[in-house]
């Protein structure tokens, strides 16, 4: 049923993908393109139709049509894995990641117990994923409450859809960034940092979780940071909430492994440490993922959990190359992240590109290829189905702009700049095209980014 009052319509190119075609080859691209959007029965902001303008463009009177000439829309970007408390740290220099949790990460992250600098940075970390066209995202906070609190406050201001969730970590760590002990007094004897954690995990998922167009995670920083108590704790919230979400990190980096088996040495790899503590299943999103066998990789098909795919962050720090071919040969779900802050861009672009280099110089010794439908789709249609935002049990989706989809996208300029309008012009298909807003793009060709509404 279409719904026209309060019903918009662009006409510009328009890029979107097919849900039943091969991720490699399934971009549908519109020269002369129409987008209709308006509110469902719910009363949120949907596609209504796509499609060819002229097939169209008489089927919606009285509703106005901006002309967007030269303009390209597409469906807003995915981000799968992302810090919003490492913004300040971004491009600062280290050895690795040990070091540079410990000399960057941490220090900045102790600041997060205050309101006021988290709100502060809540809002230009959610204004900047808006500026590069980022509409979806699956955010680290601190293991601070009040910066889970700054960051759905911000979101919910601005109706993105967001999740995320409080970082939980009891040990190894310095104490500013270890979840905090209830006071003695504020029940009756308090609650250890473990207990608390989780109590605190419980509260903040009753109250966000499902509001507007939030989601919460359940957020083991990664193995080592956790006791088994606080991680068995996280599994069985995890089962008393199937709806929420689950993020962690995990096989990012060799001292990490090596320091993670020590600590769980009842556990057949380091992935099989969440699988122990019932933190392996659909909604569950580790970071990185690069130094599997193909155990782990059929432990991530097996469970439905994906991997947040973090390019420019691994090429980085040094820590190595995700396995593509690895993954599609066993098969599991997967999409890309800027991880920012160890991450060196917002920019949906720059991840992409990574993505690109990733493929060329870490698989095969001829190289892996990724086709630019691929690596456009790993961060829009690819990032929703494996974050389980592709159908939403039957709500709206996001990552594509096909009918039912939530009106999350952005309006492309390819003639940006100079050199990026040289290339666009000249090209000869849709994947030069796509390839040269990659290798080209920032955030200067994300002209508008267009957020779904409630009416």
């Amino acid at each position: 049923m279409l719904f026209t009052d309060h019903a918009k319509a662009y006409r510009a190119a328009i890029l979107r993908f097919a849900p039943d075609r091969e991720p490699r080859h399934s971009a549908i691209f519109e020269e002369d393109g129409l987008l209709v959007v308006g509110p469902n029965a719910n009363s949120v902001q949907v596609v209504q139709a796509v499609g060819p303008y002229h097939d169209l463009k008489d089927k919606f009177p009285g509703v106005v049509i901006q002309h967007l000439p030269g303009r390209i829309i597409a469906p807003g970007f995915v981000d799968m894995h992302i810090h919003y408390a490492q913004t300040n740290v971004i491009g600062s220099p280290a050895e690795g990641l040990l070091p540079w949790l410990e000399n960057y990460t941490f220090p900045e992250e102790k600041r997060f117990e205050s309101p006021e600098y988290s709100a502060q940075e809540a809002s230009f970390f959610i204004a900047e994923l808006l500026r590069n066209g980022v509409t979806t995202a699956l955010a680290f906070a601190t293991s601070h409450t009040e910066s889970v609190h700054a960051l759905f406050t911000e979101a919910l201001h601005q109706r993105m859809r967001l999740i995320t969730g409080l970082c939980l970590m009891d040990r190894n760590a310095p104490a500013g960034v270890l979840n905090r002990a209830a006071p003695v007094g504020a029940s009756k004897g308090g609650f250890d940092a473990t207990e608390q954690s989780l109590l605190d995990t419980e509260t903040l998922i009753q109250k966000w979780h499902g509001k507007g167009r939030l989601g919460y995670a359940i957020t083991p920083r990664f193995a080592p940071s956790c006791s088994d108590a606080q991680l068995r704790g996280a599994g069985e919230l995890a089962a008393q909430y199937p709806d929420v979400w689950i993020q962690s990190h995990v096989a990012e980096n060799k001292d990490e492994i090596k320091w993670a088996r020590e600590l769980f040495p009842a556990s057949t790899s380091y992935l099989a440490t969440y699988a122990d503590f019932g933190l392996m299943r659909q909604r569950a999103i580790y970071a990185h993922c690069i130094h599997f066998d193909d155990d782990d990789r059929a432990l991530m098909r097996a469970s439905g959990a994906a991997a947040a795919v973090s390019p420019t962050s691994n090429l980085f720090l040094g820590s190595g190359f995700f396995d593509y071919t690895g993954a599609d040969r066993v098969g599991f779900q997967y999409g890309l992240a800027s991880d920012v802050g160890g991450g060196t861009s917002f920019s949906p672009f720059h991840t992409m590109l990574g993505a690109y280099y990733v493929g060329r110089e870490g698989q095969t010794k001829a190289g892996l290829s990724l086709s630019p439908q691929h690596l456009w789709w790993q961060h829009t249609a690819g990032a929703a189905q494996a974050l389980g935002l592709d159908s939403q049990k039957g709500g709206p989706a996001v990552g594509n702009l096909l009918p039912g989809c939530e009106a999350d996208f952005v309006v492309l300029n390819p003639q940006a700049t100079p050199l990026l309008a040289r290339r666009t012009e000249r090209a000869a298909s849709l994947d030069e095209l796509l390839f040269a807003m990659i290798v080209l793009g920032d955030d200067r060709l994300i002209e508008k980014t267009v957020i779904s509404q409630t009416v």
